[in-house]
């Protein structure tokens, strides 16, 4: 009988170890997804704020989103942005739905300090086989693509409310087209 038990008791203490270890690598996971979520875009750059709102942001260009949503591309240089660290940026563009800002898009020069930044903020990223690319996501809020080539590296931060009042906006112009017959 005392064999038995001694195994009960290995069994719960091997299940509770089991069990501590999930919570904590999940819990560790909700920590880089809700840290995504606060700072939600890049330095003072916030994804779904106005853009008149960023310092040093000038218009490029008009053009169509995904074939049906008007949109403008903006360019950002400011002192506060010049540098992730000792990582210089090279390029800041932002693109806006009836001026909120729906995607930011940062090239830097290559260095593997900002993945380890990266990861270091918002834990370990995800692999994207189908797009190449490595990725953060917070749930309903924003996705954070990274992608890098011989000479730089591409940070790509993505609103899901603004691109989902984009869609919101084309159904209620399809209701009002539907409407007029």
């Amino acid at each position: 009988m005392s064999k038995s038990l001694a195994k009960i008791t290995c069994y719960n203490a091997i299940l509770t170890g089991s069990l501590l270890s999930i919570l904590f690598l999940s819990s560790s996971g909700l920590l880089a997804q809700s840290e995504l979520a606060k700072r939600n875009g890049f330095k003072d750059i916030k994804l779904g704020s106005l853009v008149d709102s960023v310092k040093g942001v000038a218009f490029v260009k008009d053009f169509v989103h995904a074939k049906e949503f008007p949109c403008q591309i903006y360019k950002v240089t400011y002192k506060d942005y010049e540098k992730i660290g000792n990582v210089e940026v090279k390029r800041i563009e932002l693109k806006t739905y009836k001026n909120f800002i729906f995607e930011i898009n940062i090239t830097t020069a290559k260095d593997p300090q900002v993945m380890i930044a990266l990861e270091k903020s918002y834990g370990k990223a995800k692999y994207s086989l189908r797009d190449e690319h490595f990725f953060w996501l917070a749930t309903d809020t924003l996705r954070l693509s990274i992608k890098g080539d011989a000479k730089k590296i591409d940070l790509t931060y993505k609103s899901f409310p603004v691109r989902r009042r984009m869609f919101s906006d084309k159904k209620k112009k399809l209701e009002e087209m539907a409407d007029d017959f």
